[in-house]
């Protein structure tokens, strides 16, 4: 059977290059790495996990979720109008995805404002010490998603077809990566404990 140059690229040259992957699994397995430590401290002190979870808003986490998934499907649905040359609803599902990317960082917002007003500090315990660091890292994940969101948008008129989908499948590579993220910090923050 005779492999054609494009199946070549596609199992050798993910979307994004391996760079991005190579990143992107770094990122899964720091993230993975601080969630084991977390469930680790959480046997240690079981009491104060539970009773701090419970201090948490978890319609907060339950809609943050919701808004990514939707944002994560908007942007898969970029994708394949910039693959099919639709650059107009290109734009229009990518400024979804945006939209609701925002919206996550609103939400994410609310909710560390209630928790400041509480006084639940980074310096509260244990758990709030990974709740801080975890979801602060994430949001500045989903930040720098934004900017990236925003860069292809404006090159959307501007470049060939073929960059457009290789730059719009690197960028959702890294949005679904955050998808990713939350998908794995929500129930062990948020539902486990």
């Amino acid at each position: 059977m005779k492999t054609s140059k494009i199946d070549y690229k596609n199992v050798y040259y993910p979307p994004g290059g391996i760079l991005l992957w190579i990143i992107i699994f770094l990122e899964l397995i720091t993230f993975g790495m601080a969630l084991i430590a977390m469930v680790y401290y959480g046997k240690q002190e079981p009491v104060v996990f539970h009773e701090s979870r419970l201090m948490l808003n978890v319609s907060f986490g339950t809609i943050n979720t919701v808004i990514l998934l939707t944002s994560g499907f908007l942007m898969a649905l970029t994708v394949h109008q910039i693959k099919l040359g639709e650059i107009l609803k290109a734009k229009k599902f990518l400024i979804g995805t945006m939209v609701f990317g925002f919206l996550f960082l609103v939400v994410k917002s609310i909710e560390y404002y209630a928790k400041i007003q509480a006084g639940i500090d980074l310096g509260y315990n244990t758990f709030f010490t990974f709740y801080w660091m975890l979801t602060l890292f994430h949001v500045i994940h989903v930040v720098v998603g934004l900017v990236i969101l925003i860069s292809v948008y404006f090159s959307l008129n501007k470049k060939e077809n073929e960059t457009l989908v290789e730059d719009s499948e690197a960028s959702a590579a890294f949005w679904h990566m955050c998808d990713l993220i939350w998908l794995l910090l929500f129930p062990i923050i948020y539902l486990i404990f």
